[in-house]
């Protein structure tokens, strides 16, 4: 099949349909995924194909269908609980970490939890303080919880496929902003690893670490930078549990500097634990201390000029990385 330039959405319909049709165990349920076709359209003309068996409107009540996904993967089947938003998912926190995230550890290894939880969220367009949370740091501090969070169409599509297939519970957390970004899609290449780090820019100056929806306004900067002559290279993580430390390793040697860019809010963020994680790995490399660039701690404004405010833009991006790196990238390097 040729590549094609589709959004993020539809990336994730597809690989929806994909295991709908090569596997009858798969089956997807939640709030308006069935004849309304998903919030951000991702489960259109699903139910119309498959029919409602095995494309289920629920109840508003997300910890009762998160709980049933939990029950029906330990008979077998393959569930892809939808929650319409991750602000929701609080509802549902005792299905997510006391069932699905400790069921394997507690029976012994006896039961497999083949579990699928979709989550979009993050900060959208002035949906204020309730409708715009990041629960990357709630969700990291699980055992037993795999978390992936695609931030093109390609990755959309391979890793949401690759959690369906997988036999851990997988949370997949999509921005609400990247829904109708476009990018290629090329459904018959072979997927690199769901937990892979991707460099999505090469550089010699420092390092960018980022995830989601901040990996294109992290590479808007990494341009803006690279015409003053700062060389930055940018890491897509693509996975936030497990991490791909060797990845982020190796580039940080090189580099000797480390940004980390992030939507979610810097204390106790998921750029904590990567800061604090790599200069244990690297201590010996680093020429200036790891610098994390986050969300003001407050909860988002309604406000869309101080709802931009709150979180990371380029132009704050290419700011920390000239002031990490200092005015001078030649003496630097020295």
């Amino acid at each position: 099949m040729s590549v094609q330039n589709i959004t993020y959405w539809q990336a994730l319909n597809r690989a929806l349909d994909a295991e709908m049709a090569a596997d009858e165990a798969v089956f997807i349920l939640g709030e308006d995924v069935g004849l309304y076709g998903g919030t951000y359209r991702v489960t259109e003309g699903l139910q119309a194909k498959y029919g409602d068996r095995r494309v289920l409107d629920t109840p508003i009540s997300e910890g009762s269908f998160t709980g049933l996904g939990v029950g029906a993967a330990l008979v077998g089947m393959r569930p892809v609980v939808e929650i319409m938003t991750v602000n929701f998912a609080l509802l549902a926190l005792d299905a997510i970490i006391n069932m699905a995230a400790k069921i394997p550890f507690m029976s012994g290894g006896q039961f497999h939890m083949p579990l699928t939880i979709r989550m979009p969220g993050g900060v959208a367009h002035q949906l204020a303080a309730q409708h715009s949370q990041r629960l990357e740091h709630t969700l990291m501090n699980v055992a037993g919880l795999r978390i992936v969070v695609p931030a093109t169409p390609q990755d959309a599509y391979w890793q949401l496929r690759q959690a369906i297939r997988a036999d851990d519970c997988v949370i997949v957390l999509e921005h609400e902003l990247l829904n109708f970004e476009q990018g290629p899609v090329d459904e018959s290449a072979a997927p690199p690893p769901p937990h892979r780090a991707i460099v999505r820019r090469n550089g010699r100056d420092l390092t960018i670490i980022t995830y989601s929806r901040m990996v294109k306004p992290t590479l808007t900067a990494a341009a803006q930078l690279a015409a003053s002559g700062i060389d930055a290279e940018v890491i897509d993580l693509r996975s936030l549990s497990p991490i791909d430390w060797p990845t982020c390793v190796a580039s940080l040697r090189r580099t000797g500097r480390l940004l980390i860019v992030e939507e979610d809010s810097r204390f106790a963020g998921a750029g904590a634990e990567i800061a604090a994680s790599l200069t244990e790995l690297c201590f010996s490399s680093l020429r200036a201390a790891p610098v994390r660039l986050a969300a003001l701690d407050l909860p988002t404004p309604y406000n869309k000029r101080l709802e931009e405010l709150s979180i990371p833009q380029p132009a704050d991006i290419a700011a920390a990385a000239r002031a990490l790196i200092g005015a001078n990238p030649e003496e630097n390097a020295a």
